[in-house]
This record gives structure tokens, sequence and C-alpha cells, in this order.
């Protein structure tokens, strides 16, 4: 073959094999873009209590422990109440007595036959001893715990036979109905954000909804995040994790972007590879804004309807022949 026929067949064939196939992907510039948020938080009860008597004394009995399960109005704990029950009966016994000598003392007067002062001293007399013996059904009631409302059983700090200080604590009791999800929403979100709206969490994996109840009423001293109060509807196990799912719109022109077609380049910008009209990569130089699993939301001169080259700077060099792979 002529010498100089096989230089020229090479020299067409040269651009030829330097093609390289890609995947492209179209741009498509938008004025919005909606970014997810996972904000983390902890189940809590909505009611949780440390109980105690409301008198001093030794404890008489201690019926519950770590984890049982107990109803409103449920005997907890007492305290040795001989005493307490001595003054109620006699309390009770001195009530009875002036009870009936007032009643008699009524009937006396209808006929006339004690004086209107008599009547006020006995009346004063029976009134008395009614105060008398509610003071002291509240004092017998003191040497009782009982629970606040159903509940579990969460600690047990004493046992029969403590000596004891009036408020000192016993047992504590959480709510086994109601739970609520404490999360610190950033500021900047709040906004977004609306008491009583329904928001979606994850728990243990699986979705659920929760209503925004109430909001801190201002930040922590040194943050700027705000403590949101979330209710469900079902229980939870405290100490859980719950995930608050948020998706914010945000206002800012430009596009999606797969991840691995950016790369970095100076003074904070990123480039990406563009098919241009000769079907060359070529350079452009974007924003990046933000990052979300897989991809990138840029701005920057892109245009909608241009060709991003995935993989990038991995795949091409700037004025490299390519050819879409599809």
């Amino acid at each position: 073959m002529n010498k100089t026929l096989i230089i020229v067949l090479a020299c067409l064939t040269l651009p030829v094999s330097a093609e390289k196939y890609v995947d492209l992907h179209r741009v498509n510039i938008v004025d919005e873009y909606t970014l997810k948020k996972m904000l983390p938080g902890k189940i809590v009860p909505k009611r949780q209590s440390i109980l105690g008597f409301e008198a001093a004394g030794k404890v008489k009995g201690i019926h519950v422990d770590i984890g049982d399960n107990v109803a409103k109005g449920d005997l907890l704990a007492e305290l040795e109440d001989l005493e307490a029950r001595a003054l109620f009966n006699e309390a009770a016994a001195n009530l009875s007595m002036r009870k009936k000598m007032f009643a008699r003392a009524r009937s006396l007067d209808n006929e006339n036959v004690v004086s209107q002062q008599q009547l006020e001293n006995t009346e004063s007399q029976f009134l008395i001893a009614k105060a008398q013996h509610a003071r002291a059904s509240i004092k017998l009631q003191q040497t009782k715990i009982r629970a606040p409302y159903d509940g579990i059983i969460q600690s047990r700090f004493l046992d029969e036979g403590s000596i004891v200080n009036a408020g000192a604590a016993l047992v504590e009791i959480i709510d086994n109905e109601h739970v609520e999800a404490r999360i610190a929403i950033p500021q900047s979100l709040l906004g977004a954000m609306q008491i009583g709206e329904k928001y979606q969490f994850t728990i243990n994996a699986k979705g659920f909804q929760a209503d925004l109840a109430r909001l801190a009423p201002m930040p922590a001293r040194g943050s700027n995040h705000r403590l949101a109060i979330f209710e469900f509807s079902r229980f939870f196990n405290p100490g859980a994790t719950a995930r608050l799912m948020l998706e914010v719109t945000e206002s800012k022109r430009g596009a999606w972007v797969p991840l691995n077609s950016i790369s970095q380049a100076e003074q904070g910008l990123w480039t990406v590879f563009t098919l241009s009209s000769e079907n060359l990569a070529q350079k452009d130089l974007v924003e990046l804004i933000h990052i979300e699993n897989n991809r990138a939301f840029v701005s920057g001169t892109l245009q909608s309807g241009d060709r991003v080259i995935v993989g990038g700077a991995s795949k091409v060099a700037d004025g490299q022949a390519v050819r879409d792979s599809q």
C-alpha cells in the first residue's frame, strides 16, 4: 500500500478512536428546589413524676416495683398510720357527737326551749368538729401515695422500714399512654412550620405522624435552635430515637446534577463537563448549593437543555471528543 495513503488513513481514524462513550444528564433549570432535612430527637413520656409522701414517717409498705403498670388511683406505698388513724377516729367520733347535739338544738329551738345564743354555740362547735374531721382525713390520706395517672413505674428509691421526711422521693412514674418527641429546630426552618400541623417521623425504620404541639418561647442561651414538642397518637417506648423528616423549599435558581459529575475548582467553585455542539467535553464553572444523596444542586452558567457528562473529570478531559452512550 502507498505510504502516503497509510498516513492519511491513520489521521482519519485517530479522532474516531479517541472518542469516548459517556452517559449524559440533561439539565433542567428551576427557580427553587426542595431539600430534605432529618432532625433527630428522643421519645419521652408526656408526663413524668417523682412521687413522695406529704408527711414524714416510717414506710410501712411499697406495693409496686420497677416496670409495674399501674392505673390512676392505685395505692403505690403507705406510711405507718397508727397515729394518723387514731386522730381521724377521734375526729370522726367528735363530729358525730357535735352533729347530733346541733340537730337536737335545732329541734328544741323550734319548740322555743333553747336560746338563740345556745343554738349558735352548738352550730359553731359542730362546724369546728367538721373542720377537724376534714383535717384529720387529709393527714390520713397523706400517709398514702396513689398513682396520679395511668403509667409505668420507672424507678424505686426506697424500701419498707425507711424513715422519710415529707417530700422525699420514693418512686418515679411515667405516662404509659402518651409520648412526645422533643426536637431542636434551627431558627431558619421555623418559618415553614405551624403549630397544629402534622409532620412525618421515622421511628425504628417505620414512618409515623405527629402533631406539632408547642414551641419553647425562646432559644437556649448560645443557640440558634428552639425546642419543638411533637405529640403522637400512639405509644412508643420512651428513649427511642425519633427522626423528624422535613421538606424545605429554597428559592434559588439552578439545577440538579449527578454528584459524581462535579469536581472541585478554585475559590470555592466547582466544575462540571458538558457536551458542546461539536461533541467535545467542555468545562463549566458552578456554585455548589446543596448535596442530597447522589445528586447536587448547582447554579452557574448552565442552561436548560445542556448535557452534563456523568462522571465528570474522572471520565473525560477538557476538549476530548465524546459521544452519548445511549
